[in-house]
């Protein structure tokens, strides 16, 4: 059955409809950034560009590093806006736009995103990178689909019961990476870790400027965390688990790099932050032009 023109939105020239992209726009390996200025930040290492365009918060550039052809795609912040992104991203290389049925032959897309982040551990420097081997969501995303099969369910129980959890929350939801993509993005460079992705920026992430918090003690509490004696929470940050969750759900690959600018338990911020993007984006590129899962 051909899928709505309600649900599946196209633009007057064919476009999906946020993205504003055809299928032959989109290469099969992705680079997600949040800030949309940061697309140029990764494409002004490539060879060529072959297409650009540019909606809303969605900033997207086709065109080739080293010979390998790329799409570096900004999502804006949060994982309302995952949503949005990987959907249609799915959409345009698993649904026949002429037809609006989904394609009999899958295709598996390969989807890195390059992003800030700030620590919780001390230990983890400023400047440092790490990858996230697990994406930890405080928002409610994933449980708009059915996700049975794909969580972690006992750390996020654990979790839970570490915070003493407020039931007037969503259930937090645990998603691992893909472990072939992490492997390969892996060097002496990056730190493996585990992600919480927030809901917000200040409250949800432990800020107060104004507003008291349902808990002042979120942060400390996810510090000492540990699971089987071994597993901590590295790292906060806004969009990874939504990654985890959409690219599970959707049959891509997905790895989450994380360019740590703060250190929330010591209270210190980069002092270069474009440097130390830009470091990470360098490395990203060199990794993903060897990678052919």
């Amino acid at each position: 059955m051909a899928i709505a023109e309600s649900e599946l939105i196209l633009n007057e020239d064919g476009s999906i409809y946020h993205l504003n992209l055809k299928p032959e726009h989109l290469a099969n390996t992705i680079i997600t950034v949040g800030d949309p200025d940061r697309v140029e930040q990764v494409t002004q290492y490539f060879d060529r560009i072959e297409h650009k365009v540019r909606k809303r918060e969605f900033h997207t550039q086709t065109g080739y590093y080293q010979g390998k052809r790329m799409t570096v795609i900004s999502t804006g912040i949060g994982t309302d806006n995952i949503d949005i992104v990987f959907n249609e991203l799915d959409a345009l290389v698993n649904i026949d736009f002429e037809n609006r049925d989904i394609k009999k032959e899958h295709t598996s897309l390969t989807i890195v995103r390059v992003g800030t982040s700030g620590a919780i551990q001390e230990d983890i420097p400023i400047d440092s990178f790490v990858i996230s081997e697990i994406g930890i969501g405080f928002d409610s995303l994933l449980h708009f689909y059915k996700n049975e099969d794909i969580q972690l369910h006992d750390l996020s129980q654990a979790l839970m019961q570490h915070l003493n959890w407020d039931r007037n929350k969503s259930n937090p939801y645990c998603i691992a990476c893909d472990e072939d993509l992490a492997s390969h993005l892996q060097s002496e460079i990056t730190i493996k870790g585990n992600t919480i992705t927030n809901v917000g920026f200040y409250g949800p992430q432990g800020r107060i400027l104004r507003l008291p918090l349902q808990d002042n003690k979120m942060n400390k509490k996810l510090e000492s965390f540990r699971y089987n004696n071994e597993l901590k929470v590295t790292n906060l940050e806004m969009e990874t688990a939504g990654i985890y969750a959409m690219a599970k759900l959707l049959g891509h690959r997905a790895i989450s790099m994380n360019a740590i600018l703060a250190n929330r338990a010591t209270g210190e911020f980069s002092k270069n932050p474009k440097q130390t993007v830009d470091k990470l984006i360098k490395h990203t590129l060199v990794k993903l032009v060897s990678f052919e899962g």
